[in-house]
């Protein structure tokens, strides 16, 4: 994705709105159609139908003699005409208003599949934040809608225009000349527009610290930190500067803006008016060229026209708009992943290794990990131990082909794993995360990761959440793993934890098959005893698996067959536990620290 920012030529804007068209269309070819049905059916019956057919037919029968029977025809046709026009208006909003949802659902889960499907990568990029935003402002400003409402809104008044310009000359086309004045108001809207988009691409970053500061404050995950330390002020302050910071912008552009609005009032409003005016009382009153009725209807016709020209400018201009905005979502929609599926469909892992794996992330400046060697086994139990900032998470990262690496290989059974499609590779993969996340669903679902519908995926929840510690506290709840968690959506709901919800994050894993189970930090939020059995239930689920333990706790490591030592982004170290303490180097440093920590608290707690 091109980092650089790039001005908006007329041909992209031609193609962003053929593809708005094209996305809406494809969404809904309904939608287009019902706006335009609702729009000419009142348009098209007030501007021509009503205010220059009919008034002429009136204003000729009673100025010309016309009889009673004559007017009471034109009245029905009138009223005949104007039920026609009341029906197409009320069958196309219902048209439009029924399928503008379905659009906003498809588009909404377009962008929530493209989300989910691009490299991980992405969510450390502010630009791409940035982009994801701008795209999702189509969705949240219903700019679909918008767009086939304008576009509607275009089509009715060139059908409106037509019929105008025609009844305009039959009377004396030399009228036109003063409607020309207004070709320029319509390229100032264009500009105008521009500056408008102008602006609020400038103003992106600005409300994405805006909507970051208003989401965190109401959210409960940060609500004890907002209260009990000075970090409010800090939001506070981001949110104040990211405010101004956007008033500052609109400055930028509003005196521009002001001056091209001033100048639209000048050429639509002055000069087809007062102009027409005058063409008209001579023609009436000096030439006697244009009767009483043509010169009501003249007016009134003019008059239409020029909202007509004067909202096209605006119509094309709000096309314009959109179109900018749909650029947005083409952009998003069209990023490619740096990182190539494979073609090889993933079998039993027996085997993984890391061939002088290199690694630097984008942006950074020195590796997180260098020249990184070393073989699993299937049947091992591998523990990943190191200080913070070592680079195990990286590891887990480029393991489960979050990244690649940028040199040496990664293999599984012998095969790079750029070979195989990722997502058969990563289901052959249990996981347990460090920052492990529960949804604002029921037990079953954060557990199974799909509906709950069967007696028998209800057992496998039950067996999962046994096996991962935290089946007693659900059975508590009244609608067991029925139950919402969080009450955000559900009155019923209910919270847990930390320590309960990393074993419901647990339990994903045991509720799946896997060959390889990787778990990083698994008992971060977990007390000695619980950490204790979810290892036991761990060994006895893993019997003939591979297991790799990420955790700078060293408990696990102590089980485990063999251990690497991360430092500085590099293996120092590597062995079983016995070993390794033989080595006196960084690992038996590290235990012999912790050991003293755990015997400190003992006799902590056996002085109380």
């Amino acid at each position: 994705m091109d980092n650089k920012e790039k001005k908006p030529s007329r041909s992209a804007v031609i193609k962003n709105t053929i593809y708005a068209a094209r996305i809406i269309t494809k969404a809904s070819p309904f939608l287009l159609i019902g706006y335009t049905l609702s729009i000419t059916g009142y348009w098209f019956f007030e501007s021509y139908i009503k205010n220059v057919i009919f008034l002429e037919k009136m204003i000729n029968t009673v100025t010309l003699g016309g009889t009673f029977r004559e007017f009471m025809l034109i009245l029905l046709a009138f009223c005949g005409f104007g039920l026609l026009a009341h029906f197409l208006d009320c069958f196309g909003d219902f048209i439009a208003s029924a399928e503008n949802k379905k659009v906003y659902r498809l588009l909404n889960e377009q962008i929530f599949r493209k989300a989910c499907q691009v490299d991980v990568e992405c969510y450390e990029n502010p630009k791409f934040y940035d982009i994801y935003k701008r795209a999702t402002d189509v969705i949240n400003n219903e700019l679909s809608a918008e767009f086939s409402w304008v576009v509607g809104k275009f089509i009715s008044s060139a059908i409106t225009a037509v019929g105008l310009v025609s009844y305009i000359c039959s009377v004396d086309p030399k009228i036109l000349l003063f409607l020309l004045g207004m070709i320029p108001f319509v390229f100032s809207q264009s500009y105008r527009n521009k500056l408008e988009y102008k602006k609020d691409k400038e103003m992106t970053s600005n409300n994405r610290k805006k909507d970051y500061v208003q989401r965190v404050v109401f959210l409960k995950d940060f609500s004890k930190d907002m209260r009990t330390s000075g970090i409010y002020k800090v939001m506070k302050t981001r949110f104040v500067n990211a405010v101004e910071s956007n008033r500052a912008i609109i400055k930028k552009y509003g005196w521009k803006t002001g001056l091209l609005d001033v100048l639209g009032g000048i050429l639509t409003e002055i000069v087809p008016i007062a102009g027409t005016l005058i063409y008209g009382v001579y023609g009436f009153a000096v030439t006697g060229e244009i009767s009483v009725a043509q010169f009501a209807v003249l007016i009134s016709a003019v008059t239409s026209l020029k909202e007509i020209i004067e909202n096209s400018g605006r119509y094309i201009s709000e096309i314009q708009r959109c179109s900018l905005y749909f650029g947005n979502l083409r952009e998003f929609f069209s990023y490619e992943n740096r990182l190539r599926d494979g073609t090889k469909k993933a079998e039993t892992i027996e085997k993984i290794e890391f061939r002088n794996v290199t690694f630097t992330y984008p942006g950074a400046k020195k590796p997180t990990l260098k020249n990184v060697s070393f073989t699993i086994n299937k049947d091992e139990t591998v523990a990943i131990v190191g200080k913070n900032g070592a680079g195990k998470s990286t590891f887990v990262k480029l393991l489960l082909r979050f990244y690649d690496p940028d040199e040496g290989e990664i293999l599984y059974n012998g095969i790079n794993v750029k070979e195989y499609e990722a997502d058969t590779l990563r289901k052959k993969i249990g996981t347990v995360f460090q920052d492990y996340k529960v949804f604002a669903l029921s037990v079953n679902e954060n557990v199974l990761c799909r509906e709950c519908e069967t007696d028998e995926d209800r057992l496998y929840v039950e067996k999962a959440l046994k096996k991962s510690g935290v089946y007693d506290k659900i059975n508590t709840f009244e609608n067991g793993a029925d139950t919402v968690l969080t009450k955000e959506f559900d009155d019923n709901g209910t919270g847990l934890s930390g320590g309960e919800q990393q074993k419901v994050a647990a339990a994903r894993m045991f509720a799946h098959p896997f060959d390889l189970a990787v778990l990083d930090e698994p008992s971060s939020a977990l007390d000695p005893i619980a950490e204790y059995k979810m290892y036991e239930s761990l060994i006895e689920e893993t019997v003939g698996k591979m297991v790799i333990y990420i955790s700078h706790r060293l408990s696990s490591a102590v089980l485990s067959d063999r251990i690497y030592v991360f430092e500085n982004g590099t293996v120092a170290e590597s062995g079983n536990h016995a070993e390794l303490m033989a080595k006196n180097g960084v690992y038996a440093e590290m235990f012999t620290m912790q050991a003293s920590n755990y015997k400190d608290d003992k006799e902590g707690e056996d002085d109380e």
